[in-house]
């Protein structure tokens, strides 16, 4: 099997513009997750703070079923269900019918993700080998890459990263979410139980069935995702696992003799709002709501080894497993970075990367109990690396970003009346425009 000549080259043109619209829902929740962040670390440390922990931990839902669960455990168990369900379709998606169902054009992605998985994983344990194994617990924790977070902060900084650049960095959060999950299912499940699990198989089964027969009844899938969501709930495994499954179940290809997008382009279409302009916000306002009072000290919970093995495992683990697995796969398939792109383009990519978020918090409150001590150092090590790298990113993509503002012009002045660049038109997938 022969390898792309060029890496990080430009996809088809329906690809490009369909990562665009994803790429746009994403960024406006970015923002609003941003802000939802804010506002729980400002209130969490106003002289209201009292209200905001009421307000977490206020319990609503049956008793009877276990799930009287506080405001705080709903967003992280039910809500972020939500958006591992959209992960599930998306990644599906890309590996059937994306451009990434050749296995040549996936490699780098994935490579990316494993290596900007494993890296920050190692430097968190390096941190913590002697703080025992209570510390360990948290390995974790750094490994996840924030989509919306890292699209807010280019949103912010207004920049002409490529399309491929963009498309890899959302391939990459969503390959880092399904390795996520199957994480948090091995290794932070403590204890299962094997009926309500098995039981699970039944309503799941039944929601296949039904998509499988491109069945849209809201009024009879809904009622079957959420009993299987409250089954995974009551084993043991986190409820978010549900999402996931439910996800891939969805078939992508639609049949030839139905008119629009397949159930799962439809199902994103529905759902990604909900994900990123509710779920996603939510959480964050009850995940990151921390006392730096009640954390022991600003200067304590900087001197805490969990707290630094989060901070580096961001921003040094991430951008040296990202960038290092790009760089291993040119030098074993002598690829070549598209035309336009350098190194340096590749190393803010990765610092965006270290921005880790939404499931770096889910994951915290797994391996410590959620409000205890420790939990608060995952919170502040968590938005300390976070704003490292981002503002790490925000230098070098700046500084590359005249370049790429160049390129963007002479792209739209080369579109004909059809709107589509005539750069993919012609000449094979992987061709960028001309460098500087």
């Amino acid at each position: 099997m022969g390898w792309p000549e060029s890496l990080l080259g430009r996809g088809s043109w329906p690809e490009v513009r369909r990562i665009g619209d994803i790429l746009r829902a994403e960024t406006v929740g970015g923002v609003l997750l941003v802000a939802a962040a804010a506002v729980a670390l400002i209130w969490a440390n106003s002289p209201w703070s009292d209200v905001y922990r009421e307000l977490s931990g206020l319990r609503v839902g049956p008793s009877a079923l276990h799930l009287d669960l506080t405001l705080a455990q709903w967003a992280s168990d039910g809500l972020l269900a939500i958006f591992f369900f959209v992960a599930g379709l998306e990644l599906k998606r890309e590996f059937v019918a994306g451009d990434l169902r050749d296995p040549r054009r996936a490699m780098l992605p994935v490579a990316a993700a494993v290596g900007g998985m494993a890296v920050p994983a190692l430097i968190y344990v390096a941190f913590n080998a002697s703080a025992g194994s209570d510390a360990l617990a948290g390995w974790a924790i750094p490994t996840a890459t924030d989509i919306a977070f890292a699209l807010a902060v280019l949103a912010i900084i207004s920049t002409h990263l490529p399309a491929a650049m963009r498309t890899f960095l959302l391939t990459l959060a969503v390959v880092d979410d399904l390795l996520a999950i199957v994480i948090i299912a091995v290794f932070y499940t403590r204890s299962v139980e094997p009926l309500p699990l098995l039981l699970a198989v039944i309503p799941l089964g039944l929601f296949a069935l039904l998509v499988q027969r491109r069945v849209r009844s809201w009024w009879l899938l809904l009622p079957l995702a959420a009993i299987t969501w409250v089954l995974v709930h009551e084993s043991g495994v986190h409820a978010t696992v549900a999402g996931v499954l439910l996800g891939f179940t969805v078939p992508v290809i639609r049949r030839a003799e139905g008119p629009g997008p397949g159930l799962a382009e439809h199902f994103e279409h529905r759902f990604r709002p909900l994900s990123a302009g509710v779920a996603v916000p939510v959480f964050a306002f009850f995940a990151a709501g921390v006392s730096i009072a009640g954390a022991g000290g600003l200067g304590a919970t900087l001197g805490d080894s969990v707290t630094l093995g989060i901070v580096f495992g961001l921003v040094a683990g991430k951008s040296m497993g990202v960038f290092g697995s790009t760089w291993l796969v040119q030098r074993f398939t002598h690829a070549r970075l598209a035309d336009g792109l350098n190194w340096w383009d590749v190393l803010g990519l990765a610092l965006l990367g270290g921005i880790g978020f939404t499931v770096s918090l889910l994951i915290g409150e797994l391996a410590f109990s959620a409000g205890s001590e420790r939990d608060d150092h995952v919170k502040i090590g968590v938005l300390l690396g976070s704003l490292v790298a981002a503002l790490l990113a925000t230098i070098v993509l700046r500084v590359r970003n005249g370049h790429h503002r160049r390129m963007c012009a002479e792209e739209e002045r080369d579109s004909d009346a059809d709107g589509v660049p005539d750069v993919y038109q012609s000449g094979p997938p992987g061709r960028g425009a001309s460098g500087p």
